[in-house]
């Protein structure tokens, strides 16, 4: 049974992957969709901003939090000796590499145009940050860190999609709008999403190693519930691309609600994901 500070990890890792996949996301989306996306611009920045902040407070957290947890009590997450021996830790290494990352983000954002591409950088380097920490870094292999990085990637550039399509489909006059970027969107996932579960499959195989091991092991249950959840949006995505998205370029008004609640489904399947990625990576160990 996890104790306190356990419980409070998991929620901490939890917000950091939501506050990661989603700020990187909207920024990956804002530099391909430009068009598509430019009715949206400043709404979208400043939502990119507040979760790029959430991820910063969250990973900050998550630092203490492991502070509190070597040291057995509260005062761990103030004990300046703790935190400057976890400080030269991978620990230490992925917080500045996230706080890296988000700087750039928010500078990017800040500035506007073109400026967004300092943003995507700074985005891969938040997300990289990842690799220094975890299961994966723990395997000792630069390939699967380059393949964690490609997974994040891709999967928050699926996340980033769902708020500005969602918006677009509920305001009034956009529905070709919205049409035009589920299209576009569409076409590219045709290559990305293939990659993307790939990625995931690959790095499950070597984390996990023996595929009875899925259903012998607590870890091995999680990554089934976590594939589960990618059905689920698979699904969804399937409906978005082969239904409700032709149905709005014939400008049929009831499939953007259709598309709306598509996107809602997908986003408690996005939570439920995460939520036992954070599970996974604070509570389990690979049985490889």
């Amino acid at each position: 049974m996890p104790d306190i500070w356990q419980f409070v990890s998991v929620l901490a890792k939890f917000l950091l992957y939501l506050g990661v996949l989603s700020s990187v996301g909207l920024v990956l989306v804002l530099a391909v969709f430009r068009r598509e996306t430019g009715p949206m611009d400043s709404p979208l920045r400043r939502r990119a901003a507040a979760l790029a902040v959430l991820a910063l407070l969250a990973g900050a957290l998550g630092f203490v939090l492991k502070a509190a947890m070597l040291a057995g009590e509260a005062s761990g997450m103030a004990d300046p000796e703790m935190l400057g021996l976890l400080w030269e830790t991978p620990a230490g290494t992925r917080l500045i590499l996230l706080a890296a990352g988000i700087a750039l983000v928010l500078a990017g954002l800040w500035g506007g145009g073109l400026n967004i591409w300092i943003a995507v950088g700074g985005g891969l380097l938040a997300l990289w940050s990842f690799s220094h920490i975890g299961h994966v870094a723990d395997a000792g292999a630069f390939w699967l860190d380059a393949l964690l990085l490609l997974h994040l990637a891709l999967a928050a550039f699926w996340i980033g999609i769902l708020s500005p399509l969602r918006a677009l489909a509920a305001a009034e006059g956009r529905l070709a709008g919205a049409a035009a970027l589920g299209r576009r969107f569409g076409r590219i996932a045709t290559v990305t999403v293939p990659l993307l579960i790939a990625a995931g499959l690959v790095m499950a195989w070597r984390l996990v190693g023996d595929p009875a091991a899925l259903l012998a092991t607590g870890y091995g249950l999680a990554l089934l519930a976590k594939i589960a959840g990618v059905g689920v949006l698979l699904a969804a995505a399937a409906a978005n691309k082969l239904r409700f998205v032709p149905a709005m370029e014939r400008d049929e008004a009831p499939a953007a609600a259709g598309l709306r609640r598509s996107i809602a489904l997908e986003w408690v399947a996005v939570w439920a994901i995460l939520f036992v990625t954070a599970g996974l990576t604070v509570l389990a160990t690979p049985p490889s």
